[in-house]
C-alpha cells in the first residue's frame, strides 16, 4: 500500500511539471505577429487578437491552417501547414437573466508540441490550437477575455474594464491569474486606446498562452521589433469542409470513439496519466467547438468527471455560471 502511494505521489509531480514548466524564450530582435486581414464593418475583424509567437525559425511555433494529404500508406492524414496561416472564427449568441451577449471566437492551429522529456511534455502531439473568446454585450463592449487550448485545458477568464464590478466572482482578487504556471492579467482595459487590440503572447513549443494586453493597433505596424504577418480571417465551418484530392475531408473525426475531436491529435502522455482521473480515453485530444448535439463532444474545462456538462464552455452562459461569473 505504501509503495503504491508512492507511485501516485510521483505520478502527481510528474503531471504537475509538465502542466506548469515554462519553455524559456529565445533571443529574437524581431518577434512575429499574426494579424487578421483588414475588412470593413466586421466585428469579428474588429476584434480580432494578434497572435504572438516566439522562435519563429522551428517551424511548429508558427500558426498554420489544417490541410490533408494521402500519405504513403494510401490513408488520409490530416495536419497543419505552417506555410499558409489561417485563424477561423465564429459569432455566437447568448442570454442570462441579465441580458444578451455576442461571443466572438478565434482558433489558431499549431502543428504540434514538440515531445520532451526534459522538461518533461505532457502535452506533446500534433494538431494542436489556442481558442480565444471575446464576450461582447449588447452594445459591443467587450465584457470578457477567455483563453483556453483547443483541448479544452488551461482555460482563463480575464473581465475588461466595461464588465460590471457585481458580475466578478465572489473570491476574486486584483492580483495576477495563476494558470498553471503562467500569470495572466487581472484586468483588461479596452477603453484608454483609440484603436485597442488584444496580443496573444503565445508560449513557443507548448502553446500556451504566457500573456494577454491590449495596445494601442497601430504600434504593431509602425514598430521595428515585430514582423505582421497578414493572416486570413475564416469561417470555423470551414475546418468541416478541407480540399482533399477534389473531395472534402473534415478536420475533426465524425463518428467512432473519437467523434468531434480532431483527427491524429491524440495525446499520448496525457491519456497514460490523466485519463484515469478524468474517466476520458481522449483526454488532451483537441476538439470541435460546436453544436453538442451534432458532435456529442463537449468542451469541458474542468478535468472532475462529474463536472463535465456542468464546465462545457459551448453553453457559455452555463460556463461562467459553473466559475462564478454572474453575467
Amino acid at each position: 500500500m505504501r509503495n503504491l502511494v508512492r507511485i501516485f505521489i510521483v505520478v502527481l509531480a510528474v503531471i504537475a511539471s509538465g502542466c506548469a514548466h515554462h519553455w524559456s524564450l529565445p533571443p529574437e530582435e524581431v518577434h512575429t505577429v499574426y494579424t487578421a486581414n483588414h475588412e470593413e464593418g466586421s466585428l469579428h475583424n474588429r476584434y480580432a487578437p494578434v497572435f504572438l509567437t516566439y522562435d519563429y525559425r522551428n517551424y511548429y511555433n508558427r500558426v498554420g491552417s489544417p490541410a490533408a494529404r494521402i500519405n504513403n500508406e494510401g490513408k488520409e492524414q490530416i495536419y497543419v501547414d505552417p506555410e499558409k496561416p489561417a485563424i477561423y472564427y465564429m459569432e455566437k449568441e447568448f442570454s442570462t437573466e441579465k441580458g444578451k451577449y455576442t461571443n466572438l471566437v478565434y482558433r489558431v492551429h499549431f502543428p504540434k508540441v514538440p515531445f520532451s522529456i526534459i522538461p518533461f511534455n505532457l502535452t506533446s502531439g500534433s494538431n494542436v490550437g489556442i481558442i480565444v473568446v471575446i464576450t461582447l454585450d449588447e452594445k459591443n463592449r467587450p465584457l470578457l477575455v477567455t483563453s483556453a487550448n483547443t483541448c479544452g485545458c488551461y482555460m482563463a477568464i480575464v473581465p475588461t474594464t466595461y464588465l460590471p464590478p457585481d458580475a466578478l466572482p465572489e473570491d476574486w482578487k486584483d492580483e495576477p491569474l495563476d494558470v498553471y504556471g503562467e500569470e495572466l492579467p487581472w484586468i483588461l482595459d479596452y477603453g484608454e486606446l483609440r484603436n485597442p487590440t488584444l496580443i496573444v503572447h503565445v508560449r513557443p513549443s507548448v502553446h500556451r498562452v504566457m500573456d494577454l494586453e491590449i495596445v494601442n493597433g497601430e504600434s504593431l505596424s509602425h514598430s521595428q521589433g515585430f514582423r505582421s504577418i497578414q493572416t486570413p480571417l475564416m469561417p470555423a465551418d470551414d475546418l468541416e469542409s478541407i480540399q482533399l484530392n477534389g473531395k472534402t475531408t473534415s478536420f475533426y473525426y465524425d463518428y467512432g470513439p473519437q467523434k468531434g475531436h480532431v483527427k491524429g491529435s491524440m495525446k499520448f502522455w496525457e491519456t497514460l496519466l490523466l485519463s484515469v482521473i478524468s474517466w476520458d480515453f481522449f483526454v488532451g485530444a483537441d476538439k470541435v467547438y460546436g453544436d453538442n448535439e451534432k458532435y456529442d463532444n463537449p468542451f469541458y474545462t474542468s478535468l472532475k468527471p462529474w463536472n463535465r456538462t456542468a464546465s462545457d464552455m459551448w453553453n457559455f452562459a452555463g460556463f461562467l455560471e459553473f466559475w462564478g461569473w454572474k453575467l
